[in-house]
């Protein structure tokens, strides 16, 4: 795990529960915008969901629409049964 990439990711966790929306999808596009370090991250997959209901929250329609789809084509192999997964499936359906 690249240490560094993980404060950038709970910091977005934490403004994302503080309802700061613009300073949490900032912390996580930081985080995605350092493809190098986040690629192979653990938390390189769970950014873009992030990103995603940062703007649900700001009202930015199009660009969560986007960044649920990043998240999706990037799970869509992933087990049905993992509650993130049914969640986002769940949050992008209201968005249409």
């Amino acid at each position: 795990m690249n240490a560094p990439m993980v404060p950038i990711y709970f910091r977005g966790k934490a403004h994302l529960r503080m309802n700061q929306r613009t300073e949490a999808v900032a912390q996580f596009q930081k985080f995605l915008d350092h493809r190098g370090q986040a690629a192979n991250h653990p938390f390189a997959a769970v950014a873009h969901l992030q990103v995603a209901r940062g703007y649900a929250m700001q009202g930015e329609t199009g660009k969560a629409k986007a960044a649920y789809q990043d998240f999706l084509m990037l799970w869509k192999d992933a087990d049905p049964d993992i509650p993130s997964f049914i969640a986002a499936k769940a949050e992008y359906a209201k968005l249409r």
